[in-house]
């Protein structure tokens, strides 16, 4: 079997968390130091001020749109999500009541079409985008930065599936107003469960903080704990139980902050593993209809390889048939899929359609082998 992921958990990590664990005084497991030092770790990691752990990285997208209705930084409750994305990146606005817009993807980097975006920013003057980079590819950074300023949208960066890649030796996730970042079993890196929001803004940071746990304010820095304190009058005993915003428990735990911690230390290695992977498809493949682009600013994270192709269903059988695990690529269209389409009903996006329609994508990890490409892309290039 050619595993579509690789765990990067590996027994040197268990052999350590064993032994963390095995001490004569158990260590705190619930969320405590462990998690403010990864936090800390991972936002000096990614270039930005602040970062803060949850337990997924569906959790990040939900937890930052909820933050944001309670930031008073919106001018609507309008929201841009790609059509070529993840369930919770369209469903997480949906629940939240954010009216949500669909774009098209391009077929370059799969990220989203600046035209039909600009569009749909001229014709609804949406509060926010979020941007999704499809499987480690690399939008045009500078681009839909200058589109969202022009348009006073607020950029979010998806960067679950593009650990590691970077535009002009930024790292994605670094050019919004925040991210989000998954540590789900099989990404770039893994906490077995986990996710994490990285923003600059300090006041938005707190209010995650505190939105993160039931809305108290038992997780932020002193200053700010002692102002909000005297803005509530409440004191060190009734603190403990009184809640500023309305909040959730998205909170992760200090055992997988001790795993995280030793992740971050490969996401260097792994990324650069990725990125050769990559470029070896690429001069491999002769039968994919997408370019699977690498621009001169790029450097390309890649998660798994998309393939476009109308003999897909061919493909994918006799992939499967040699031991070749295969998904399809993310999630195609998501305005055909029912949880959109009954509630707004039918949305054309063309480029997403085709996806929908053709795509699917491939292994590639860490552990991925030069013969294993070999035999994946020799079955591919047998269908014209």
């Amino acid at each position: 079997m050619i595993k579509l992921v690789s765990d990067t958990i590996d027994k040197n990590d268990i052999n350590h968390l064993v032994e963390w664990l095995s001490q004569d005084d158990i260590p705190r497991l619930t969320k405590g130091e462990l998690t403010l030092e990864l936090e800390k770790k991972w936002a000096e990691k990614i270039g930005t001020k602040y970062s803060v752990f949850v337990n997924s990285g569906s959790s990040s997208i939900l937890l930052t749109l909820a933050a944001l209705l309670e930031s008073g930084k919106l001018k609507n409750k309008k929201i841009v999500v790609p059509g070529l994305s993840w369930a919770t990146d369209v469903s997480s606005p949906m629940l939240l009541g954010y009216e949500t817009f669909l774009c098209d993807c391009n077929l370059d980097d799969l990220s989203c079409d600046l035209t039909h975006l600009e569009q749909i920013f001229k014709e609804q003057n949406p509060s926010v985008l979020i941007l999704v980079s499809p499987l480690g590819l690399v939008p045009k950074m500078d681009e839909v930065k200058k589109l969202c300023d022009n348009y006073g949208v607020l950029l979010l960066e998806d960067v679950c599936e593009s650990m590691g890649s970077k535009y002009k030796e930024q790292y994605l996730g670094s050019f919004g107003f925040a991210s989000f970042y998954s540590m789900y079993f099989g990404h770039h890196l893994s906490t077995i469960e986990g996710g994490f929001i990285n923003t600059n803004d300090e006041d938005f940071y707190h209010l995650l903080l505190m939105m993160r746990s039931h809305g108290w304010d038992r997780d932020l820095p002193k200053e700010a704990q002692e102002k909000i304190r005297e803005k509530y009058k409440s004191n060190n005993f009734t603190s403990l139980y009184n809640f500023y915003v309305p909040g959730m428990n998205l909170r992760s735990t200090d055992l997988q902050a001790f795993i995280g911690l030793r992740a971050i230390e490969k996401l260097d290695k792994y990324s650069r593993i990725r990125n050769n992977n990559f470029t070896k498809y690429k001069s491999l493949l002769r039968n994919n209809d997408l370019p699977l682009i690498s621009r001169e600013d790029d450097f390309v994270s890649s998660f798994a390889i998309p393939i476009v192709n109308k003999n897909r269903d061919a493909i994918v059988e006799e992939l499967s048939n040699n031991g070749i695990e295969v998904r399809p690529l993310i999630a195609g269209n998501m305005a055909n899929k029912p949880m959109w389409f009954l509630k707004y009903g039918k949305v054309s996006l063309n480029n997403c359609e085709m996806i929908d329609e053709y795509g699917f994508y491939v292994p590639n990890h860490q552990d991925l082998k030069n013969e294993d490409i070999k035999k994946i892309t020799d079955i591919i290039n047998k269908y014209f």
